[in-house]
């Protein structure tokens, strides 16, 4: 897999990362065994990218991806996430950016994985309580100390990632970005390029939904994420269907598999951008990552923007309390 630069520091990683949420919570049941599998199924691929952060679990998934990588963390790009208070039972209870709680939580977060350095570490949220440049000063502070290489913001708003990249410069944002949430094209993209920042899609398959096998909610567990995401509810599955039909077109003129086309189209909106679909199964793993080698035409890649523009897919992306988190 080619690799690709995040960011204008030098952060390399490969063109596909792998998300790990999953593994440890929202979709379904945890499988260990094989999400421990599917980590090193990526790293034969060329997969150098993953993606955790401490509410995952909370905690657990962080230790998933430290035994995962014992013994194969110079092959292994390590990107993990802080910025929430999370009190007794693993409850969240709202954010925390302080500065001395960003120290602790590195701290924490690098027992947790087994490595004395994190390669890419976020601000998971803007905490509106604490000014970004104390929160960035103290990110500064582990990448002098050796503890971190490269920083990074979650979705942050324009006016916190430039304050943030006035204190220190950050390599990448992460954000969901997708076929059908294209809420970074009009003013965070060109924000991004302007700074030489990169960009990581989360949920790149829209939770499922483009590949085309997602279930109706109420087919789900009641611990899946899915029940309450408003994109997913019974009148919006059903009016949002014609998104996957159109990839789903498209993917059978090619040959391919609709979820490869949703990836191969992020993949040619530029050379800054890694998305990082999440799995837990090695199965799903190698259907991503081939989609690095499909080509989508000039009239295939404009043929599914148009699916994406603003009002064509019914739902708010999350919702209130968690659209309360998004700096925009």
């Amino acid at each position: 897999m080619q690799p690709r630069l995040l960011g204008t520091q030098g952060l390399r990683v490969s063109a596909l990362g792998l998300g790990c949420m999953g593994m440890s919570q929202s979709y379904g049941t945890p499988d260990d065994a094989e999400s421990i599998a599917t980590i090193e199924r990526a790293l034969e691929l060329g997969v150098t990218l993953f993606d955790t952060a401490e509410v995952y679990g909370p905690f657990v998934n962080e230790e998933l991806l430290g035994r995962a990588l014992k013994g194969r963390r110079e092959r292994a790009v390590i990107a993990t996430k802080f910025g929430f208070k999370i009190g007794a039972g693993g409850a969240v209870e709202g954010t925390n950016s302080r500065p001395e709680h960003v120290l602790q939580v590195a701290d924490e977060c690098l027992k947790r994985l087994g490595t004395d350095y994190i390669d890419l570490f976020y601000q998971h949220r803007v905490d509106p309580a604490v000014p970004i440049e104390d929160t960035v000063g103290a990110m500064a502070r582990l990448v002098a100390a050796g503890k971190v290489r490269f920083l990074g913001l979650s979705e942050a708003g324009v006016r916190n990632i430039r304050r943030a990249h006035a204190v220190h410069p950050i390599s990448a944002l992460q954000s969901e970005y997708s076929l059908w949430e294209r809420n970074l094209d009009a003013d965070i993209i060109p924000t991004l390029r302007e700074l030489g920042i990169g960009l990581v899609p989360f949920s790149p398959l829209g939770r499922g939904f483009l590949t085309g096998k997602a279930p109706r909610p109420e087919a789900t567990p009641d611990d899946d994420y899915r029940r309450k995401d408003p994109r997913f509810a019974a009148d919006n599955y059903d009016r949002n269907m014609h998104l996957v039909e159109i990839v789903s077109a498209v993917a059978r003129g090619k040959g391919v598999l609709p979820a490869q086309v949703a990836l191969a189209w992020l993949l040619q909106q530029g050379t800054d951008i890694v998305p990082i679909p999440g799995t837990k199964r090695r199965t799903y793993l190698e259907e991503n990552v081939a989609a690095a080698a499909i080509q989508l035409t000039p009239a295939e890649l404009a043929t599914l923007a148009a699916i994406g523009a603003p009002g064509s897919v019914a739902g708010p992306r999350y919702g209130e309390s968690m659209s309360r988190l998004v700096d925009r």
